[in-house]
């Protein structure tokens, strides 16, 4: 602590850009100036992304904070929050940075704001490392709405690595504190759907192609379900750029959703991008939880702001979700267990994450 400075060493574990979303966040909703040093030591490109710049001025934008040490390639801020206003506020990464990723550290500071808030977010809405736009909007929404908040997520224009050019508007209103979650039972996978998605130059039948390469891989493993995949080519007034890509998302009895995805490039044959997708999904199928790897460490903050014990399944614990423990322990009052689910057959590697919750109380509202 450099006064009441909390010192975040950038650094450590997962060692990336999650650090500094998870910290920049917390600090914003707590009031707690911060310093992170060692930023994205982790990486082969240490220091701020443009993708990670954004993500900043988007918090010191939300709350009227200060900001230091905001340049690419910068290893070293200190942020100073503010009070968060609602309004509207637009981050734009100028390059394909993911849409998602921007999301994901403003969207706890707003559910907490004075007033209702709109997010224009610029960037890559498919890009490789983080969640696709489709996910997001398919998985993660349904989710984490249960912690009893809505929000609306309009997809203007998609975007693709390496120019990005994709817009994604984000309405939500504040609320006066999160309910806690439970999921902890899987039940029955009752549908598999998804979306294969081409842009730009390419042609529909390679949509065709990802999603029946898709349907073949799953059909190995799950045979009695029918399995529906739409191929679909953006409209070009909706898309920036070439991409393609595709999502396959698991439903079952008890609305745990889970998924598995993967994106095309060039000199990528497009029946390994729908093997790819579909063998990610069997994987979180398997391990028997109620969330998938993806999901897993983004819903570490809202269970820690929620009040009261939120209990979620999972799979193997990733390195970002331990990641993402550490720090919301370190800023915040809420503690975490992790342990191994016992009454499965000792074949599925099951956790149990569970969390008491800080119970943070909106005080705009």
């Amino acid at each position: 602590m450099d006064g009441d400075r909390v010192e975040i060493d950038g650094g450590i574990m997962e060692g990336g850009g999650q650090i500094l979303r998870v910290s920049t966040a917390l600090s914003c909703l707590l009031g707690l100036p911060l310093r992170v040093r060692r930023i994205r030591a982790g990486r082969s490109q240490p220091g701020l992304r443009p993708q990670h710049l954004s993500g900043l001025e988007i918090i010191r934008d939300l709350c009227e904070g200060k900001l230091e040490g905001g340049e690419i390639g910068s290893t070293e801020i200190t942020f100073t929050p503010g009070k968060i206003k609602g309004g509207t506020h637009i981050a734009d990464t100028k390059t394909a940075g993911s849409v998602c990723l921007l999301m994901q550290v403003a969207m706890p500071c707003v559910l907490f704001a004075a007033s209702p808030s709109e997010l224009h977010l610029k960037g890559g809405t498919n890009a490789e490392m983080a969640p696709q736009i489709d996910y997001t909007v398919m998985v993660f929404k349904p989710i984490v709405e249960k912690f009893n908040f809505a929000f609306n997520c309009d997809i203007k224009k998609r975007g693709y690595y390496p120019q990005g050019g994709g817009e994604v508007v984000v309405q939500m209103s504040p609320v006066k504190e999160l309910s806690p979650i439970n999921l902890t039972e899987r039940g029955t996978v009752t549908k598999i759907y998804g979306r294969a998605f081409v842009a730009g130059a390419l042609p529909i039948k390679l949509a065709k192609d990802m999603a029946a390469a898709a349907v073949r891989c799953i059909r190995k493993e799950i045979r009695d379900l029918y399995i529906n995949i739409q191929p679909v080519r953006e409209p070009d007034d909706q898309a920036f750029g070439t991409g393609s890509g595709i999502i396959v998302v698991a439903e079952t009895s008890t609305g745990c959703l889970l998924a598995g995805s993967s994106l095309g490039k060039r000199g990528k044959n497009s029946d390994k991008v729908g093997i790819e997708a579909a063998e990610i999904l069997l994987k979180n199928l398997k391990h028997g939880g109620t969330v998938d790897d993806s999901l897993q460490d983004q819903l570490i903050i809202f269970m820690a702001l929620a009040r009261g014990v939120s209990r979620v399944k999972s799979g193997p614990i990733t390195l970002h979700t331990q990641t993402a423990i550490h720090f919301a322990e370190q800023l915040t009052k809420a503690k975490f267990t992790v342990t191994k689910s016992e009454e499965e057959d000792p074949s599925k590697d099951t956790y149990i994450i569970e969390c008491q919750g800080m119970g943070m109380i909106n005080p705009n509202l």
